[in-house]
């Protein structure tokens, strides 16, 4: 079961799904700042990707430290179908008065302009930090489904945008904004 919206020349997709199993170009990870693994979707990807993942955060990691709530940054898939990860760490949700929206908003938009940097066409999103961070998602949704549409409506050279949500719950909320 999926739904579909054009925004400019791209579709936007809402499926219920794996997004370790998602045949995009790049999967994106609702990373921790350590970038190197932990439960939810984090534990999920670098599982099913195997150590290259890994491997690849550690050597951001001794580069340049931690990756901030907003940021995101680019590996190979390792084992996965699609040929990129984008780890992004979404914020952790304190109430709304500590800048998440705008943190969370940032984390779609830097995971976009990354799969635009790297001439990537089709990338599948989680819900980021709906999970254990606590973010409402009906609050999350509406920021995904904006930022990433804002992104779509100006000439972008993505064709595909996923929101790959697990649960039927989760898709309803989504599918609101479809």
């Amino acid at each position: 079961m999926s739904l579909h919206r054009q925004v400019s020349s791209a579709t936007l997709t809402l499926c219920r799904g794996d997004i370790t199993e998602q045949d995009t170009e790049a999967i994106v990870n609702a990373a921790n700042s350590t970038l190197l693994g932990g439960g939810g979707v984090d534990g999920a990807i670098h599982r099913a990707g195997g150590p290259s993942i890994l491997e690849e955060c550690r050597k951001f990691r001794e580069q340049r430290g931690e990756c901030p709530a907003g940021e995101s940054v680019i590996t190979g898939g390792g084992n996965l179908k699609a040929r990129f990860v984008i780890h992004t760490v979404g914020p952790v949700w304190h109430g709304g008065g500590r800048g998440e929206d705008e943190l969370l908003g940032n984390a779609y938009r830097n995971s976009l302009i990354l799969a635009a940097a790297h001439h990537i066409r089709t990338i599948a999103f989680p819900s980021i930090s709906t999970g254990a961070y606590g973010f409402p998602i009906d609050r999350a949704s509406r920021i995904a489904f904006d930022t990433v549409s804002g992104f779509l409506k100006n000439d972008s050279p993505l064709e595909e945008v996923r929101f790959v949500v697990y649960s039927q719950e989760d898709y309803e909320v989504y599918a609101f904004l479809f």
